[in-house]
């Protein structure tokens, strides 16, 4: 067997018509991608990209261009300590840049289909046989052992650009992981930032509340004594414990809240659960957004939402798949090439007479699969169609929530003033009514009713704030903001 390898090793005009196979193959390779011409995503919202503003913005949205650490504005520096945190350390974004680290091994593991494979391997076969396979008489048998070593290479061209167009897929599906793990980011830091302001705004309502339990104790004190003087029913004492255990109650769901959103804040920033309890324990003020808010336009929130990116480089990515199946079912040149060394004896895996060299260009085309590729070729265009879809949907989301985010915002802005404006008034009768009680034309009872209308309003101020902030939030989200990673993830 090795004898007729070095034969062929040695038989020139051979080998001329190999390089000659091999060289027009290689000037033929390349020059043909096959599949539909990828020209970028549809226009999927023309008039949304050409206007200048969004349609909902008020007086307080600019179109400035947007800041991408918004939180900023809020002015809150344990706000932003937080959202750092997360962003470096959350479980979630972790697995994000994972998912990217796969995405990219992949794309790197398609680009090597494109360049020769090379293996090495060494045999010692021990042969038994006949003794007039190897040319002896026609009785008894002969064994021997060959030695070899030698090194194998096989190529299969990229003719029709089906490699190509894997790795144009791969790439695509890399930076889709890419915006994937941006668009985690962005919902990382709404979700920090909400439960920030949640915290924030349930720590001053306990505060208010337990002012409340304190009127609401005096009220029931009042009550009873006017009971047991006998100069007023026994109704509004009922009254007044209903208020105060209504109040007692409304204590202990705000301390759960309050226990609640420390917990999950430590989970959002990837610590345990009481991790962050000595940071939040103590109240702080509730942080209020910037008396204007610059939102960019249309055109802007289309280029900076992650999760329109990662539709579109789906879409490319599947537009990739059709050329790619394809060239599956068109004409395949591969070349595989061996080179060895090998004899009888050991020393003639060092013998540079016994080389032995084999070169095979080969052609396969599967002319009859019974529809089979024809059939994957559809799907895969289906799939386009699917991602198309999907991407337009995508945008037309997007600006629905930044319209929607906007209106909300807008709204809740006359919504906090209106509340301030009642706490206002409601400041201004108790401080009547306690007049009035010094001066005894009204009843200490009044009085405290009197606070006891503020403090509620005080509360509901404390509540449209809250709304305001998390609507404020919400316009940020919405605009795709808050994707860039930290200094420190660099």
């Amino acid at each position: 067997m090795h004898t007729s390898f070095r034969r062929l090793a040695h038989r020139p005009p051979a080998t001329t018509a190999v390089a000659t196979t091999l060289l027009a193959s290689l000037a033929l390779a390349g020059c043909t991608t096959v599949g539909p011409k990828y020209t970028g995503a549809p226009d999927a919202a023309p008039g949304a990209a050409a206007r200048s503003a969004f349609l909902r913005g008020d007086a307080s949205a600019t179109p400035a261009a947007p800041a991408a650490r918004w939180w900023d504005a809020l002015n809150d520096p344990v706000l932003s300590g937080l959202i750092e945190q997360g962003l470096a350390r959350s479980p979630n974004i972790a697995a994000a840049n994972a998912r990217i680290a796969q995405a990219r091994a992949g794309l790197a593991a398609n680009k090597t289909a494109l360049v020769p494979t090379l293996n090495v391997s060494g045999a010692v076969p021990y042969i038994n046989v006949p003794a007039d396979i190897l040319g002896g008489d026609n009785t008894g048998r002969t064994d021997t052992t060959i030695y070899n070593v030698g090194f194998d290479s096989s190529w299969e061209l990229d003719l029709f650009g089906g490699t190509r167009s894997k790795i144009t897929a791969a790439g695509a599906r890399a930076e889709a992981a890419q915006a994937s793990a941006d668009d985690a980011r962005v919902t990382l830091s709404a979700e920090i930032a909400r439960a920030y302001v949640s915290l924030r705004a349930r720590q001053a309502v306990l505060a208010l509340q337990d002012q409340q339990a304190a009127v609401d104790a005096q009220l029931v004190d009042l009550a009873q004594q006017r009971l047991q003087r006998g100069t007023a029913p026994e109704q509004p004492l009922a009254q007044a414990r209903g208020q105060a255990a209504q109040t007692e109650g409304d204590r202990a769901k705000t301390r759960a809240d309050i226990t609640v959103l420390i917990d999950q804040l430590a989970v959002l920033t990837g610590q345990e659960p009481g991790a962050l309890d000595a940071t939040l324990a103590s109240p702080a003020p509730l942080p209020l957004p910037p008396a204007s808010v610059a939102v960019g336009d249309p055109a802007s929130l289309l280029r900076n939402r992650p999760d329109i990116r990662m539709a579109e480089r789906q879409l490319a990515a599947a537009n990739a798949d059709i050329g790619a199946q394809i060239a599956a079912g068109l004409p395949k040149i591969s070349f595989m090439g061996l080179l060895g060394l090998g004899g009888t004896s050991i020393g003639d895996v060092v013998d540079p007479g016994k080389i032995i060299g084999l070169a095979l260009p080969q052609i396969r085309w599967n002319l009859f699969d019974g529809g089979r590729n024809k059939a994957q070729v559809t799907n895969k265009r289906e799939a386009y169609a699917e991602a198309e879809a999907k991407y337009r949907n995508t945008v037309l989301t997007a600006l629905q929530d930044a319209e929607g985010a906007l209106t909300r915002f807008g709204s809740q802005r006359q919504v906090y003033g209106k509340a301030l404006d009642t706490q206002v008034q409601t400041t201004r009768a108790q401080a009547l009514q306690q007049q009035r009680a010094d001066a005894g034309t009204v009843g200490q009872s009044d009085a405290l009713t009197a606070r006891r209308q503020q403090l509620q309003a005080q509360q509901a101020a404390a509540a449209a704030a809250a709304e305001l902030t998390t609507d404020f939030i919400a316009v940020e989200k919405a605009l795709g903001l808050g994707w860039q990673a930290p200094a420190q993830d660099h």
